[in-house]
């Protein structure tokens, strides 16, 4: 199948093992992705307190990138790795289908573009991808190294799963074990898939956000890694282990790896081609359990 595929700045930048590892999974399970032409910053999250408009207007100008350069209904599937820019798309996609008044005052900022919003694009998260277009039996034929025995547990986050039930249960999410069992590995049980990293409250209000990673890092106690599909989140759960772990008083060495990262070495793909170099700290923990599998 084929997908606009919607990198968005962070794949760019800091998380640039997500875009190579997505990049690298969806080929070797046979999908297309299309880059967007010229897209742009979905205005992650400084756009909001500079205006409604700004915050919608911006992700509506790629959804209406992708509508020019579609050419049928399935053309118009856009895949989106990060969290945030997929909120902020699909925030952008389903409030101006409900409000025509509304969908009429964004046109009027994209048509400084000659870009006009018809409400066809449709912003799709790679983890709904992965686990309801392809599924885990595609997975699983394409698994050349399992990982047999390996504790993962699987770390949602928040916005891919909220305000916006489209794919999983916000509170009690399991996208995501199929495709870990899958690959081989061994769902770790745990309550903190669906808890808050903090986000960007890790720079605004550190206590609140250093608090909330040690919960989620000591409840992850016994796991060998830790898989998630969020930007943020991943940088939150593995730069700031160190300072988590002084403030609640515990030794935290946990891998925190992106899904397709995982994905993509059960499938063989050289630790080169995932991006795995690019990771904070991929700790002996993880390389020990994989090795032992």
């Amino acid at each position: 199948m084929s997908y606009f595929y919607y990198p968005g700045c962070s794949l760019e930048g800091t998380a640039r093992e997500y875009d190579q590892s997505t990049r690298a999974l969806m080929a070797a399970l046979d999908q297309v992705l299309v880059d967007i032409p010229d897209w742009t910053c979905c205005g992650a999250s400084a756009a909001a307190p500079v205006g409604r408009l700004l915050s919608l207007a911006l992700p509506a100008l790629n959804l209406a990138r992708v509508e020019a350069a579609g050419t049928d209904d399935d053309a118009y599937a856009i895949l989106v790795p990060c969290s945030a820019c997929y909120l902020n798309l699909k925030a952008a996609a389903e409030k101006t289908r409900k409000d025509p008044d509304l969908l009429a005052k964004v046109n009027v900022i994209l048509a400084e573009k000659n870009l006009k919003f018809k409400g066809w694009a449709r912003p799709r998260h790679l983890l709904d991808v992965l686990a309801t277009d392809i599924g885990a039996d595609a997975v699983r034929e394409k698994v050349a190294a399992p990982f047999a025995g390996l504790r993962v547990a699987p770390y949602y986050g928040c916005q891919c799963l909220r305000p916006y039930t489209v794919f999983d249960d916000p509170e009690r999410p399991t996208s995501m074990e199929p495709l870990l069992e899958a690959a081989g590995a061994t769902v770790f049980p745990w309550k903190m898939g669906a808890r808050c990293c903090g986000a960007a409250h890790m720079n605004t209000k550190p206590d609140v956000g250093l608090t909330l990673v040690s919960s989620i890092l000591k409840d992850a106690a016994g796991a060998d890694a830790i898989v998630t599909v969020c930007p943020m989140c991943q940088m939150n759960l593995e730069a700031y282990q160190k300072q988590a772990g002084k403030k609640s008083g515990n030794a935290f060495d946990m891998t925190i790896l992106y899904l397709p990262q995982l994905l993509g070495m059960a499938m063989g793909l050289s630790d080169g081609v995932i991006g795995l170099k690019l990771n904070l700290a991929v700790l002996p923990a993880f390389g020990e359990a994989r090795r032992a599998g």
